[in-house]
């Protein structure tokens, strides 16, 4: 019997809690928590996590973290939208808060590891895809680091979203009646949470002719290759770029001209702690759902420029492009 203690983050949902079943299956000491991040937290999750825990007869632990995920993500993700660029939270917040604060936590409770329902690998302190490439999630992870990576464990990356599935509905575990997350957790409504967050200034819409067009509605609220929310006729109309300065919003018809092949990356983090050798072919996602291409990278200073075989549709400042060789995530970087 292996009696290590492990820390699984359980947030009321099928994932996190078929990691701690098989966790505590597997012979660990398995101890549960569940973090409250945002005041819009889904009470429902917190008694299905708590039920989930006393099912399986483990000790479960509850966590205000408010106060810390407001300060390190929600005011760093108003403040990028105020500048013009489209951020992603999920990707700072599995950084700093669920393998940061969190495992910090985990620490102070006598657990050796976190454990999360992530679908990803780690091995041999590298990270890489999971076997189910429909639910990957290791474009999130980018930003980890050797000291993180070290006290991680994800259970589920063996298996499939349908095989997860099958184990919560055979051990009859109170997630399989749950709903899946949302993609931001803290703000379901994208469009009122800025306009409750942010002054939001109309200005013009313009072409690339600098024609104007007609009033955008906030700088805030688009991002490039958007078409939604542009109230324009004769469309459609995407957004082309965001000149904040001068609160314009630039918009085109024609698809093509929101292509390019090349970016600059700042921020940049290799999560074996090496830097690789330059010039480095590998693929490179600009977002998460985008179908990785192969680009030629090279280091300029404090940064990184991109250079893909083919144009790609809306690079966006703000977005993170991450690398891959073969199935292993090599780093990334904040897309300026």
């Amino acid at each position: 019997m292996n009696m290590k203690k492990i820390a699984v983050a359980m947030s009321g949902g099928i994932d996190s809690s078929v990691g701690a079943f098989l966790l505590q299956k597997a012979g660990f000491n398995v101890i549960g928590i569940h973090a409250i991040f945002h005041e819009n937290y889904d009470k429902q999750s917190l008694k299905i996590a708590n039920q989930t825990a006393k099912q399986l007869n483990i000790h479960f632990f509850v966590l205000n973290l408010q106060k810390e995920f407001k300060k390190e993500i929600i005011n760093a993700f108003i403040n990028d939208l105020k500048s013009g660029i489209t951020p992603n939270p999920c990707i700072l917040c599995n950084e700093k808060i669920k393998f940061g604060l969190l495992l910090k936590q985990a620490e102070k409770l006598e657990a050796t590891m976190l454990a999360t329902g992530h679908y990803a690998r780690i091995k041999d302190k590298k990270l890489f895809r999971a076997n189910d490439s429909s639910k990957d999630q290791s474009y999130f992870l980018w930003r980890l680091k050797q000291n993180q990576l070290k006290k991680i464990l994800f259970p589920l990356s063996p298996l499939t979203k349908e095989k997860v599935k099958k184990i919560a509905k055979e051990n009859r575990l109170p997630a399989f009646h749950s709903k899946g997350s949302q993609d931001i957790c803290f703000c379901p409504d994208f469009k009122e949470f800025v306009k409750k967050n942010i002054k939001l200034k109309s200005g013009n819409i313009i072409d690339t002719k600098n024609n104007i067009l007609g009033k955008h509605e906030g700088l805030p609220l688009y991002t490039i290759g958007q078409r939604e929310r542009i109230k324009l006729s004769g469309g459609p109309y995407y957004v082309f770029k965001k000149d904040v300065k001068n609160n314009l919003l630039i918009v085109t018809k024609d698809l093509k001209k929101i292509y390019s092949n090349t970016l600059i990356a700042k921020d940049i983090n290799w999560i074996s702690g090496i830097n690789p050798k330059f010039p480095l072919r590998a693929k490179a996602e600009i977002r998460y759902g985008h179908k990785g291409q192969l680009a030629a990278i090279t280091k300029q200073k404090d940064s990184l420029r991109v250079v893909f075989d083919k144009p790609q549709l809306a690079i966006t400042p703000g977005q993170s492009v991450v690398f891959f060789k073969n199935k292993q995530v090599l780093g990334g970087g904040i897309i300026q």
